[in-house]
This record gives C-alpha cells, structure tokens and sequence, in this order.
C-alpha cells in the first residue's frame, strides 16, 4: 500500500530502509528500482548513525519507517525513528493506515522537542486513533487516552 500511496502522490523521492542482505541477492535490483536503501545492520556504525549520514550526504532524501505493531504487540516503542529525526534535524511524518475507514491519515511534519517522552506519547496517541488491519497488535494500550490504561 505505502507504494501505491507514494506512487499517486508523486513521491517517488520516498526511500524505505532494508536489511543489506536484501540487496546482495539476484533480486537486489528490484529492492533499489523500489526505493530501497540498504543498511548494514553488523557493521560497527549503528543503525542511527548510517541513516543520518544518509540524510546529511543527500539533497533530497526522506524514508519511511514502518510503526510497531506490524507483527507483534509491542510493550513500548522503539526510538531509532525518533533519534534519527533528532540528530538529522529533520521532521516527522505520522502516517497511518487506518483500516477501519480505508483512508491514510497524516499528521503536519513536527521536529523532536527537548521532551523525548513527550513527544513519544504524542506519537503513540496519534497512532491509538486508529485501526490497523490487525488491531490487537496496535498502540492503544500505550496511549494515555486509552481505557486500558486506567
């Protein structure tokens, strides 16, 4: 669906991050031709540094990362995203994929605060909004809206 989307938008610009191993196989060139960058997920860079040196050597570049909850229910929320976005000093783009409505929804770009926790909970309530094809493994129990939480 997120190539579909980027496609009708005309975002081509749009990369998403892979594994390196993706890309050394016979099938490499089709992950790139889609936008993938690969990363080296072994190497003694790790992974924030790798991707904000792709934001700093490169006039246009924008990725997308996909949220937690995609496979498993998550306890919390990883924070590479967030980190990256902080050390590059670029925006956030929530976008999420409401199943319920069959709609896209985005939040305006926002930079990270001084307040990491806060901005987090700003994200996982935005997310807790809405319905992924599979809701059980959403977001709504971190949310301070939640009732689950109280």
């Amino acid at each position: 669906m997120g190539f579909i989307f980027r496609s009708y938008l005309k975002i081509d610009y749009i990369k998403f991050i892979g594994k390196q191993e993706l890309f050394n196989g016979p099938f490499g060139f089709i992950f790139r031709k889609l936008g993938g960058v690969p990363v080296d997920r072994f190497s003694s860079n790790n992974f924030v540094d790798q991707i904000v040196q792709m934001f700093n050597e490169n006039e246009s570049f924008a990725i997308a990362i996909s949220p937690e909850g995609t496979r498993k229910r998550v306890d919390r929320l990883r924070t590479g995203f967030y980190h990256i976005a902080r050390q590059a000093n670029v925006p956030i783009v929530l976008l999420a994929l409401d199943f319920e409505n069959k709609e896209f929804r985005f939040e305006p770009p926002f930079y990270t605060t001084d307040n990491e926790a806060e901005d987090l909970q700003k994200i996982i309530d935005y997310f807790a909004r809405f319905k992924g094809k599979h809701p059980s493994l959403g977001l709504c129990h971190l949310s301070s809206r939640s009732t689950e939480n109280q």
